[in-house]
């Protein structure tokens, strides 16, 4: 802590700017910043340069012993928004934190102060207000600049287990010369901090990439959480009451797919300038923080809409009765799933393999949730209730997707099947064709050869109990480019316009299979899928559309956007395998929660971390090691707890 003669230096300096600079300024109102490459921003200048030296060597230390990451903003005062809570909250979104990662904010002249984090992260909501509590509120109280930092900083690897704190260095007396120059130095960089606006051009490239990854991600889970919340809604109440909401999540999924497009092209073989992948990453942040504050500013009406907390009665029987019919198609979804298995090699079924032990996890985590909310109406306690309703709600409708994901599945294997073998067919009668060619230049036999070599390795993939019918039509596919490209010139105009209507019925089929595939995948388990994946998938999506839009007019532009379509849903396939083969978790959790967990229906429940809201934007939701969270609509600033406090 500061000493008092500490205290009545820095009067004695602030008094000595005055009559040297002149009157202060009003203090100045700031809306939430960007917090640049330090650990430490201080744009109302209460540090001095060792002050900011000791606290952002604090947060490195608390980095290093607990993985936790600790920012500190001190500015004058909270404006758009006024409310701490909102303010720290919209300023980690806007930086893209993580879920261990924490900002402390403090209105040096507003005298208030929030310590933001995500609630899926290791430090539980209880823990954070105790924290604020205990140590940051006391320690602020005496304009403890430093202190508070440290009291943040000190409380985090409490929680967390880590080491303690690093003790306050003693505040040094300089010369009366030295402090004027402070005084200057420090002017100088509070307006030029000011002049910036704390813009995203002093934050280097890789953490502002960092930032929009996690914002996709998080934006993401935002928007297919809340279209699943509004699809119960909407079987409850019906389209009428759910049209204003389905009309917002429009909107945020309009931003978030233009935001994957920035993306894609950050991702693609193009070279970018750094000027251009500065600006797409800060256009894709800004566009996820639009998205999520369209969906939280209908939040409250939405919980408005469903009650839960007092229909918490209804809505159980609702969820138990949709429980008896999804659990009853688990067996024909296993029995067709087995029959599968035995006509279809394993990399064809690579995306719906577990799917049955998938659905037995998230149906028996819906039973423990419905047990849970059973015990809370019989105690009175609606908000409990709510939090286990919508828990199994999600889980049960994860359920219905995996089973849905295997039937789809059969039925996408079987249309490439037929496909395959009549493009097969019309291939060989193009070689016979082909081989007729004159060929004085040996490009004939060249293409030939080449296209042989294709429907070789397809054919195997049509036969036995080994058969991948989907990899033989790509296989197919791209021999049909190379034959129809080498007899182009020998067909009329209206044989061509009817290949090309073919070739691109059947690739839009292909690809529609590969995106389903795709989507079914990472949307029930996209706990474990990061950005990259998505953003494969969203261009994906909008390829497709485009290629189902040029078909009548522009076969040509369709085929080449249903071929794009094709590849990034493969590509979106396999990075999400990837993500799940490494998806982890500590010990001494059933695979049911685990199970819950890869679905992204919980966030925490395994980390100690606090829970989102259950029905509220102040309700907090306990459960297994200090809560967790399960679905609502909205998005991130519904998912943070409320706190901080006034000094």
């Amino acid at each position: 802590m500061r000493s008092r003669k500490s205290s009545v230096l820095i009067v004695v300096l602030a008094l000595l700017a005055t009559v040297l600079f002149g009157a202060a300024t009003p203090a100045a109102a700031t809306p939430p910043v960007s917090l640049g490459s330090s650990r430490v921003l201080d744009d109302a200048g209460v540090l001095s340069a060792s002050e900011e030296r000791e606290i952002i060597a604090r947060s490195k230390a608390l980095s290093e012993s607990s993985r936790l990451d600790l920012w500190v903003v001190y500015v004058d005062r909270f404006t758009d928004p006024s409310d701490p809570s909102e303010w720290g909250t919209q300023t980690a979104r806007l930086n893209g934190l993580g879920l261990n990662q924490y900002v402390l904010v403090v209105s040096t002249e507003g005298r208030t102060f929030y310590l933001a984090g995500q609630s899926g992260g290791q430090v539980s909501d209880d823990q954070l207000a105790r924290i604020e509590q205990d140590r940051v509120g006391p320690a602020l109280g005496s304009d403890g600049w430093v202190a508070g930092a440290i009291a943040a900083a000190d409380g985090l690897a409490a929680a967390h287990g880590g080491g303690g704190g690093v003790n306050l260095g003693v505040v040094l007396f300089v010369l009366l010369l030295a402090a004027i120059l402070g005084v200057l130095v420090w002017l100088f960089v509070r307006s030029r901090r000011r002049a910036s606006g704390g813009s995203a051009s002093a934050v280097p490239i890789e953490e502002l990439a960092r930032r929009a990854a996690s914002a996709l991600v998080q934006t993401d889970d935002a928007v297919k959480t809340s279209e699943q919340e509004l699809g119960f809604a909407r079987a409850q109440f019906g389209d009428d009451a759910a049209a204003e909401f389905e009309a917002t999540i429009a909107q945020a999924k309009a931003d978030l797919d233009a935001a994957f497009s920035l993306q894609q092209k950050l991702d693609d073989d193009v070279p970018d300038t750094d000027d251009e992948v500065r600006a797409w990453n800060t256009r894709i942040i800004e566009l996820c923080t639009q998205a999520n504050s369209a969906l939280d500013a209908k939040a409250a009406a939405f919980d408005e809409l469903r009650k839960l907390e007092q229909n918490a009665p209804e809505a159980l029987t609702r969820v138990q009765e949709l429980r008896t019919e999804i659990g009853g198609r688990a067996p024909e979804t296993t029995a067709q799933l087995t029959a599968l298995r035995q006509e279809y090699a394993a990399d064809a079924l690579a995306t719906i393999a577990d799917n049955p032990e998938q659905i037995a996890q998230r149906l028996a985590f819906a039973d423990e949730q419905v047990a849970r909310a059973e015990a809370a109406i019989g105690a009175g306690k609606g908000g409990e209730a709510a939090v286990g309703i919508r828990a199994a709600e999600e889980a049960i409708g994860q359920a219905r997707a995996l089973e849905d994901a295997v039937a789809r599945m059969s039925g996408d294997l079987r249309a490439a099947e037929t496909q395959a073998a009549a493009l097969l067919a019309e291939i060989d009668g193009d070689l016979a064709a082909a081989a007729a060619l004159p060929d004085a230049d040996g490009r004939v036999t060249g293409v030939v050869t080449a296209t042989r070599q294709q429907t070789d390795a397809a054919r195997p993939l049509l036969t036995g109990a080994e058969r991948d019918p989907l990899r033989a039509l790509d296989l197919l596919e791209r021999a049909n480019t190379q034959i129809d490209t080498l007899l182009a010139g020998i067909r009329d105009e209206q044989e061509r316009q009817r290949r090309a209507a073919q070739q691109l019925d059947q690739l839009l089929t292909h690809a529609q299979a590969q995106v389903s595939a795709a989507e079914d995948f990472i949307t029930s388990r996209r706990g474990a899928v990061g950005a990259t994946a998505r953003t494969r998938l969203a261009e994906a999506g909008a390829s497709i559309v485009q290629a189902r839009q040029l078909a009548a007019t522009d076969p040509a532009q369709a085929l080449s956007a249903a071929q794009r379509a094709n590849e990034l849903a493969s590509q979106a396939i396999r990075q999400a395998q990837n993500d799940v083969g490494a998806f982890g978790g500590s010990g001494g959790d059933s695979g049911n929660v685990m199970g819950a967990v890869l679905g992204g229906i919980l966030l925490n429940s395994m980390l100690g971390g606090g829970g989102r809201r259950s029905t509220g934007p102040t309700t907090r939701s306990g459960g297994r090691g200090g809560g967790f969270s399960s679905g609502s609509f909205g998005g991130g600033a519904t998912r943070t707890r409320r706190g901080g406090g006034r000094f």
